[in-house]
């Protein structure tokens, strides 16, 4: 008897940036650049002795952030770790004619309810919003 593979929700998001793709990658790629545009949820970052880690201030209190990129692929997948919860985000950048694709894709933790996982995944709007509209400024 064969048992099916749990599942998790899981919402992708997508932003349209009028900048060339390796831009927005080298400027994903930092995770020094993400309190500019991830405001909601990340207020500060710093580098850790452990390679690759950051140290993240989040509105829920500390968390670490890794990113495991390959930009000839347009890979920015991270890790993200806080007291409640931690999980992988798979994340890329492609071209889109002379712009770039950004997309995300979240799961819904398992200690996180509908309800919270929907209110999170809502502030991913105001954050690829605010990431448009600083590479685009920079045009």
């Amino acid at each position: 008897m064969s048992s099916t593979p749990a599942t998790a929700r899981s919402v992708t998001k997508t932003v349209t940036i009028a900048r060339p793709v390796a831009e927005v990658y080298a400027f994903l790629a930092d995770p020094a650049n993400w309190p500019a545009w991830a405001v909601v949820n990340v207020k500060a970052v710093e580098p850790t002795e452990d390679p690759g880690w950051w140290l993240m201030t989040t509105p829920r209190g500390a968390a670490r952030l890794r990113i495991r990129g390959d930009a000839a692929l347009g890979l920015l997948d991270h890790d993200y770790v806080e007291e409640q919860a931690s999980w992988q985000v798979p994340a890329r950048v492609v071209a889109n004619g002379d712009g770039a694709e950004f997309m995300m894709t979240f799961f819904q933790p398992p200690t996180f309810g509908d309800a919270f996982f929907d209110e999170q995944i809502a502030l991913v709007d105001t954050e690829l919003a605010t990431l448009k509209g600083i590479l685009e400024a920079g045009a």
